[in-house]
């Protein structure tokens, strides 16, 4: 809206300026100019430039704890995935608020938030901790200035501390072979031999449903994931749209299912009536509930590492040992990112660097046996 210029009487024009919501309320500039026309279209083009430098909002006296929880209501809850949302409160809850939620919203500065910062890292949060944190600020902040409480956001100039790269835990070939080994007789084989050889991330894995998979045709397909928030369980979209995929699995996976699905209906015989209720999930507890993360991993993950002497990785680990498996054996790295439903090939090159050492190694030993071998 550019403003509106109407005549109230001889040399007298009321110049109006929407300037957007503040506090929750429609806000307008209105003055009444006494001159010409041409007076008045000055006045607004004076106007409409400050307002593009936002020198015209009145500053809010809200508080930024009350921002946040609006927009975390408002604006993050019906935009993102309830496990994102979740992370967002978890980080205003455990960092924003208590360090600036007493501050006035129009008040905050950024070394103020820069302050903040160098206290988490100094507290021994990692630089990605600090990452996300800013994240949420800048987007809820940018938000402010969108709904008018803010002339500028004080987030977008604050600087982040360096975020170095962890290295990436993964199983090399014969620690695979032996975490399989050690897996044969677990209860959830079948899920661990599923997520080493397919790449699925594990909340892909455990929304899997038995109508998602084709033993004949020896393919899974991902069409949701599995995630639990405050005790509640959602069945969500996948990640991003080449997340939503078709992944051709081994034969000896394929048999690990089977055997899965016979074990999975004994128990559905077993069950009395109104105990078990058939969500149809593949990997489920004895109830038919989905499974829990968690459980899975202290109660079988982890002591299935100890017991076979091996790294101590994360569930998730899994896919990156079957993504860094198949580059090493000299895999077309878009073969591998559309396995692993990354967005892009160039997502799949960035995350697992670490082995493009050793495939230029193997191409250079192709061309050396090519051109220089007799």
């Amino acid at each position: 809206m550019a403003g509106s210029i109407v005549k109230r009487g001889p040399n007298k024009y009321l110049v109006r300026l929407y300037l957007g919501l503040v506090d929750g309320k429609r806000k307008y500039h209105s003055k009444i100019i006494h001159g010409n026309k041409k007076t008045a279209q000055q006045y607004l083009n004076k106007i409409l430039r400050e307002k593009d430098l936002g020198e015209l909002i009145k500053p809010s006296r809200e508080l930024l704890t009350e921002h946040m929880n609006e927009w975390l209501e408002k604006e993050a809850k019906t935009r993102v995935r309830a496990k994102t949302y979740q992370n967002y409160k978890d980080m205003v809850n455990l960092y924003i608020n208590p360090a600036l939620g007493d501050t006035i919203l129009s008040n905050l500065t950024p070394t103020q938030i820069k302050g903040v910062y160098s206290t988490m890292i100094d507290k021994g949060l990692s630089p990605k901790t600090v990452k996300n944190t800013h994240g949420v600020l800048r987007n809820a902040l940018e938000q402010a200035v969108k709904w008018g409480k803010l002339n500028r956001n004080p987030a977008e100039l604050v600087s982040l501390p360096r975020q170095n790269k962890q290295e990436m835990k993964v199983l090399t070939p014969e620690q695979t072979i032996n975490f399989l080994d050690a897996v044969v007789n677990s209860r959830w084989k079948a899920l661990f031999s599923l997520l080493v050889t397919t790449g699925m991330r594990p909340s892909e894995a455990l929304g899997l449903k038995w109508k998602d998979v084709e033993l004949e045709n020896e393919r899974v397909t991902v069409n949701r994931t599995l995630t639990k928030v405050d005790g509640r369980w959602f069945l969500e979209e996948p990640k991003t749209s080449r997340s939503r995929r078709s992944i051709p699995i081994p034969s000896g996976v394929v048999i690990d299912l089977e055997e899965h699905k016979k074990e999975q209906a004994a128990e559905k015989l077993k069950a009395k009536e109104g105990e078990y209720t058939d969500h149809g999930f593949v990997f489920a507890t004895k109830n038919g509930s989905p499974l829990d993360k968690n459980n899975i991993v202290n109660r079988y993950f982890k002591p299935l590492l100890l017991s076979a002497d091996l790294p101590i990785i994360r569930l998730y680990d899994l896919r990156h040992t079957c993504a860094t498996l198949l580059l090493s054996a000299g895999v077309n790295p878009k073969i591998v990112s559309e396995r692993l439903g990354h967005a892009s090939i160039t997502l799949t090159m960035d995350t697992y660097s670490h082995v493009l050492p050793d495939m230029q190694k193997s191409a250079t030993d192709i061309l050396d046996t090519m051109l220089f071998t007799e």
